[in-house]
């Protein structure tokens, strides 16, 4: 998984694809099936919020303020690990004991479904329907399982294109322009980079690429659609990019840390990050001259992979009322504006219009900008598979040892079987 990181509007790592077709091993009704998600509604008391050490105390703000206000349904934060593989070890070993111990859980986006397919979820249905009118459309969706919404969007995150404003004076208005851009670039200035090494954010970086051109890599009946001629166009316009030079070479093995050292370090005109860079950035040689805007594409704005966490309950968690009333509480206006403070990136709307903040916060309007038309990882319960196709094949393309044509059919493959 993608690490983030904290100082700035960091949050787990982003396609917009709810499968309506895609399904678990019991027909796909989930924990609509499960008559434990069914029980003690109606209950409260106290309760445990599980999260990733490396946000919890964003969380821990909340639950304090929670446990001012209603002292006997007490929130208990409880810090899991910090990787995403050893969080969602630690939440899976619990679930399949029928535990209650975490009754709710910050879940990286792709394990919505796939928790949801599995009967461990609560659906957000009914007495436990929560209301989403206000937070962005896009991170609900990324908490929505065969059309039903299974978790509450706790905080988003999106991509940004950084540009070192004295060597590129003037934004891109679509793809084309700023490879134009970098034409004129000193022989020991790069152009761009961004996260082509080897893991998740090279699936990312494929995504952003593929739909930005009007792909994708499955359609709303679960369906694999990366072998379209759009999906092939996006794959096609990395890699030859790579091939030409507008990406950098040593993008293949840049992971956010060497993406940033390369911005920052003003050895690379162009970087696609997350906002955390923004702040990090004021302490570089690259302070004070570089501005943020949306990624772009071939039409004009391109689109960023969704990033963040979901709120999901227990389905054996034994005082589910007050589970639901607290996550509601995590996307009330006071709490998404601390996490705004906090430079964790809100979900709700309406914060990214507060003018105190966006004077604080500059990059706020382009990030608002990205999150709108930014598109979560495809909603599935087999999403790390399909992760593994994309990455290994769009790797062998970029890299050469693939022609576009052998990749996009070795890719469609593998995400077929993924499925299975």
């Amino acid at each position: 998984m993608v690490s983030f990181r904290t100082s700035l509007f960091a949050g787990l790592a982003i396609s917009g694809l709810v499968l309506a077709g895609c399904s678990s091993d019991d027909g796909g009704d989930g924990a609509a099936g499960n008559a434990a998600a069914n029980e003690g509604q109606d209950a409260r008391g106290p309760i445990t919020f599980a999260m990733g050490k490396n946000d919890i105390e964003k969380v821990q703000k909340i639950a304090e303020r929670w446990n001012e206000e209603n002292p006997e349904e007490e929130v208990t934060v409880h810090e899991l690990a910090g990787d995403a593989d050893g969080q969602r070890e630690t939440l899976v070993q619990s679930l399949e004991a029928s535990s209650g111990e975490f009754d709710v859980m910050a879940l990286d986006l792709p394990w919505t479904a796939e928790f949801a397919a599995n009967g461990y979820l609560v659906p957000l249905t009914e007495q436990m329907e929560v209301d989403t009118s206000g937070l962005l459309q896009p991170a609900v969706e990324s908490a929505t399982y065969n059309g039903t919404l299974y978790a509450v969007p706790q905080n988003t995150n999106g991509q940004l294109l950084y540009r070192n404003t004295e060597l590129i004076p003037e934004a891109p208005e679509n793809w084309d322009a700023l490879r134009a851009s970098c034409e004129p670039l000193p022989e020991d200035k790069g152009c761009l980079t961004l996260q082509l090494s080897q893991y998740e954010g090279l699936t990312l970086n494929t995504l952003d690429a593929i739909h930005a051109w009007g792909g994708s890599l499955i359609d709303d009946q679960g369906n694999v659609t990366v072998d379209t001629p759009e999906a092939k166009a996006g794959l096609q316009a990395l890699v030859d990019a790579y091939g030409d030079g507008t990406i950098t070479k040593e993008s293949t093995g840049a992971t956010e840390e060497e993406t940033m050292q390369a911005f920052t370090n003003e050895q690379s005109a162009y970087a696609v990050n997350w906002p955390y860079m923004f702040d990090a950035a004021d302490e570089t040689p690259v302070a004070g001259k570089f501005e943020v805007t949306p990624l772009v594409g071939p039409d004009g704005m391109g689109v960023s992979t969704l990033g963040g966490y979901n709120n999901g309950i227990n389905a054996h968690s034994e005082n589910k009322a007050t589970a639901r009333d607290f996550i509601e509480f995590v996307i009330s206006e006071e709490s998404q504006m601390g996490f705004a403070e906090e430079s964790f990136p809100p979900v709700l709307a309406s914060i990214y219009d507060d003018e105190a903040l966006v004077e604080k916060f500059p990059y706020l309007p382009a990030l608002k900008e990205s999150l709108e038309n930014a598109k979560p990882r495809p909603v599935s319960p087999y999403y790390e598979a399909m992760s593994k196709g994309v990455q290994d094949n769009a790797y062998a393309a970029i890299n050469g040892s693939k022609d576009i044509d052998t990749a996009i059919a070795d890719m469609k493959a593998a995400l077929e079987q993924a499925s299975k």
